[in-house]
């Protein structure tokens, strides 16, 4: 199939449709991966990624029509909620005009669909969740009138799947591979190990005293073993001198959010797909299929104080030594810094912010050092929850004037009998060069 092919005539209608200032009456003759350059002039997309623009807009057609087998369409349908699963937008998070042509196809149909085919345990909750995001969020720049959209109620879930765990997964999807493969639906057998033994159908006889041989009956018990000396027990080894407190502790990176959603158990966070740069394999990461990235999962407190369509594809600083910890029923591998407005003595911190969050410069890369000046230094591996090393350098943690992010260290206790020689003011820079930031909060708490 060929990603040149024109528009037909039914997708044309479509992006007439909801896309009147971009589409004319040449739309058909305009080859699909430039329409849908066109419409979103700031995304650009792969030779891999314009042929599975094409493929998605012939699949919208299939699961648009109910003229097949039901099982066979419900098939169909089971396949796009997983695949929307760990999924923005058909691409992973990129927009493009398949998204457009699959959110008017499938329109009508989850309109009209009861509670429990939304979201009930046998359900297409990911399905659902894609076309609200799609019908509200600013990038796909669709011209639906607030009456014409689809009513979806993001905190009405009936049932709450368990997260998928990725190595479960794998070997699940080993295991049913090769069962499919073995003759007669039958398990293969396994290299080194035997049939199952068969019940005997005769009773073991028991050993009678007469069945020991003479010679052993008449034998002298052993004298005991003489003790063995023990041998001198080897010093212990010195023990690793305290590594002095420092902000160069914490390991800041740039991250870059792949994908974000509502958290399915708490009103007030997101689920975040991040990439930071690790290596495949390390501890608390994951493969994005979407990009073949290995990434983390971090949850953050922002759902109502940052739009998500805010959330999507942009870089952010991320805390990557935090001991992972699991927020309702989500394992989170990482945090996302932000600032918020500081609070005086006396007053009581109601999370209503402002909030923005720290943004490295625009040509940063995933996985790059991040550090305050004049603190540099290598991070440790896993900070130490019972020595509070975040929680006693944080309060140093803070933006300037001109909205940089920095480090006051005179705002940090322990470190006032160390800090002489060290700048008044660390800004927080990327190794590559430029300064982090946020848009316009003075004086604020960076957390």
């Amino acid at each position: 199939m060929s990603a040149q092919e024109p528009l037909s005539t039914s997708h044309k209608d479509i992006i007439h449709r909801l896309f009147p200032s971009a589409a004319t009456s040449s739309t058909a003759e305009v080859d699909i991966p430039h329409l849908s350059h066109s419409i979103y002039p700031n995304t650009s997309y792969t030779d891999a990624e314009k042929l599975e623009i094409q493929q998605w807009l012939t699949n919208s057609d299939r699961l648009a029509t109910k003229e097949e087998d039901e099982a066979k369409h419900a098939e169909r349908l089971g396949s796009l909620n997983i695949h929307l699963s760990t999924r923005t937008t058909l691409l992973g998070s990129k927009p493009s005009i398949a998204d457009t042509v699959l959110y008017a196809q499938l329109a009508s149909a989850v309109k009209s669909w009861a509670p429990e085919e939304r979201t009930g345990e046998r359900g297409y909750h990911h399905i659902v969740r894609y076309i609200d995001f799609v019908q509200n969020a600013p990038i796909f720049q669709l011209s639906i009138s607030e009456a014409d959209k689809i009513a979806i109620d993001p905190s009405s879930i009936l049932f709450i799947h368990k997260p998928l765990d990725p190595k479960e997964e794998k070997e699940r999807k080993k295991k049913e591979k090769a069962l499919a493969s073995a003759p007669n639906g039958q398990p293969p057998l396994v290299v080194g190990q035997s049939k199952p033994a068969q019940e005997s159908t005769t009773t073991a006889n028991p050993v009678k005293a007469t069945d020991i041989p003479p010679a052993a009956q008449i034998l002298p018990q052993q004298t005991k073993k003489e003790k063995k000396e023990k041998a001198p027990k080897q010093p212990k080894a010195p023990a690793k001198p305290e590594t002095p407190l420092s902000p160069c502790l914490i390991d800041l990176r740039v991250g870059h959010i792949l994908r974000c959603i509502p958290h399915p158990n708490a009103d007030s966070l997101y689920v975040s797909t991040i990439a930071c740069g690790d290596a495949p394999g390390t501890p608390e990461t994951s493969l994005y299929e979407a990009t073949q990235q290995t990434v983390r999962t971090v949850c953050s407190g922002l759902n109502g104080l940052i739009p998500i369509e805010e959330m999507q594809n942009r870089k952010i600083i991320a805390v990557c030594n935090l001991k992972p910890v699991t927020m309702r029923g989500i394992k989170s591998a990482a945090m996302v810094l932000a600032a918020s407005p500081r609070i005086k003595e006396g007053e009581i911190d109601d999370h209503k912010g402002p909030v923005e969050l720290v943004e490295p410069p625009a040509e940063a890369k995933a996985g790059e050092r991040v550090w305050f000046e004049g603190w540099e230094g290598e991070p440790e591996s896993v900070l130490n929850p019972k020595k509070k090393v975040w929680e006693m350098l944080q309060p140093g943690f803070t933006t300037m004037e001109d909205g940089s992010v920095a480090f006051e260290w005179e705002a940090v206790e322990p470190l006032k009998e160390r800090g002489e020689g060290k700048p008044g003011v660390g800004r927080l820079v990327v190794k590559g060069g430029g300064e982090c930031r946020v848009k316009s909060l003075k004086g604020a708490t960076v957390r």
